[in-house]
């Protein structure tokens, strides 16, 4: 089954810091770009890192340069996003999404909840 499935979500305090990972199967994420979305309370889903298929660009949003990095192991078929720093704002559902860099179909993960509480 071609799927990614995100881990690692949990709660923590402001200040702390968490790792996601998404793991990938069914596919080869060596042939796609990797990013990492995410979606707060009411508001809209956001892109917030990516990197491309051979690590050669990497793209971070404003709010969370110089907290978070974006890594992929093509090896293991999986893509991290170290989170540090974190701020109650950072509090939302983080998704892994898939995006082929030839053809093919993209893929979104359910999703994993990061909630940044005192």
């Amino acid at each position: 089954q071609e799927r990614v499935v995100e881990s690692g979500g949990g709660k923590v305090q402001p200040g702390g810091s968490l790792k996601l990972s998404c793991a990938a199967s069914g596919f080869l994420t060596r042939g796609y770009h990797m990013s990492w979305y995410r979606q707060a309370e009411g508001k809209q889903r956001e892109m917030i890192a990516s990197i491309s298929h051979i690590s050669g660009n990497i793209f971070y949003a404003d709010s969370v340069k110089g907290r978070f990095t974006i890594e992929r192991d093509n090896d293991k078929n999986e893509t991290y996003l170290q989170m540090t720093e974190l701020k109650l704002e950072d509090s939302a559902v983080y998704y892994c999404h898939a995006s082929p860099a030839f053809q093919g179909r993209d893929y979104w993960g359910e999703g994993t909840l990061v909630t940044v509480s005192p």
